[in-house]
């Protein structure tokens, strides 16, 4: 059976993809085998049937990166000399670095997907080495130097987005409940557990009673966030991790999140409106040109960490539910963002540098 590398860093924005990917190339007869980092432990379920491999790895502004990135490199074309790979595909993230360089030095057919707008600085340092750049969305910022090499596949779904692709709008009705789902990405995001809660207090009483709050936060966050809400009379469910959130996403009104591309990409999928608040410490600012595709299309609404307080947010939040049916149209708007069969168009890319390799 031939065999594909998936490398990824060990967060869900680099791993959904990937996942996406090898349940693709799964069906159509490939074995998978994944090298991240001990960060994948929490994703672990969601590759049945892939070998998976750590590599040493350390982000770039660590102390000890030179090192680590050697030592993964070591690693690396070790295991891929062993492996022989039809195809080595990187997913972004520092821990695919190592295994895409060794890739290149061994000759091997490889692409990378670049799931944000702007190309983040893993992907950097190898896209002008590997033979194809797979993006989620037109490349704002860093482009590779031969612009032919790009091939615009959108963003790989996991099953339970997919499963979930333009599923209809609930309109919220008169007095009925107002659905509001908040998150920060896989690691929470403690600016919005600080400034959400305090908006949502300063609601209208009417408002207030009908709110639905599902909010993802930091463990540590958690009971100052439940203390507030409890004493609002706003009703609300906290966790750290939600492994539902597609299935959340389908059922809100309403998202307010960070901008990172999988979100972007899920909510285009689904269809959904959202308040986005790009992470300001990312780098190269890359969360805002995402959030951006979603505004300039009057898909959602971007707001910059820095001008957002809990007055502002009331405000925005009464603003956005005094007119269902144009929350309905901002849905719709973002459903037409999304690009279809993303899995599949990345697969055949993988299928083409396997064949040629052949």
């Amino acid at each position: 059976m031939s065999v594909i590398v998936l490398s990824a860093g060990g967060t869900g924005g680099h791993l959904f993809p990937a996942q996406a990917l090898a349940d693709e190339l799964i069906k159509r007869g490939r074995k998978i085998v994944v090298m991240t980092d001990a960060r994948f432990i929490h994703y672990a379920a969601q590759f049945p049937g892939a070998l998976i491999q750590t590599v040493p790895s350390s982000p770039f502004n660590a102390v000890t990166a030179p090192f680590k990135i050697a030592a993964g490199l070591v690693t690396a074309l070790v295991r891929l000399m062993k492996l022989k790979p039809d195809a080595v595909i990187g997913f972004g993230g520092y821990p695919s670095v190592p295994v895409m360089l060794a890739a290149t030095l061994l000759r091997l057919p490889t692409a990378i997907i670049e799931q944000n707008a702007v190309v983040g600085r893993a992907n950097r340092l190898v896209m002008n080495k590997v033979r194809t750049v797979a993006a989620a969305f037109p490349i704002a910022r860093f482009a590779p130097a031969d612009p032919s090499k790009v091939v615009l596949t959108g963003n790989p779904l996991r099953p339970e987005v997919e499963a979930l692709w333009g599923a209809s709008y609930n309109v919220p009705e008169a007095n009925g409940p107002l659905r509001l789902l908040v998150f920060g990405g896989s690691q929470g995001a403690r600016a919005l557990s600080e400034i959400v809660p305090a908006a949502l207090t300063r609601l209208p009483h009417d408002m207030k009673m009908r709110l639905n709050v599902v909010q993802q936060c930091r463990p540590e966050d958690i009971e100052e966030v439940r203390t507030i809400y409890r004493n609002a009379e706003i009703r609300a469910q906290l966790e750290p991790f939600f492994t539902d959130l597609p299935r959340r996403m389908a059922e809100t009104h309403l998202v307010i999140a960070r901008s990172g591309a999988g979100t972007i990409a899920e909510l285009m999928a689904i269809g959904r409106p959202a308040i986005l608040v790009p992470l300001p410490g990312a780098l190269d600012d890359n969360q805002t040109p995402n959030a951006d595709i979603l505004a300039r299309a009057e898909a959602g609404w971007r707001v910059r960490q820095r001008d957002l307080s809990p007055d502002s947010l009331a405000k925005m939040i009464i603003k956005i539910f005094a007119d269902p049916m144009a929350l309905a149209r901002t849905a719709a708007r973002a459903h037409a963002l999304a690009t279809p069969k993303a899995a599949e168009k990345l697969a055949d890319v993988v299928e083409t540098l396997a064949r040629r390799a052949a």
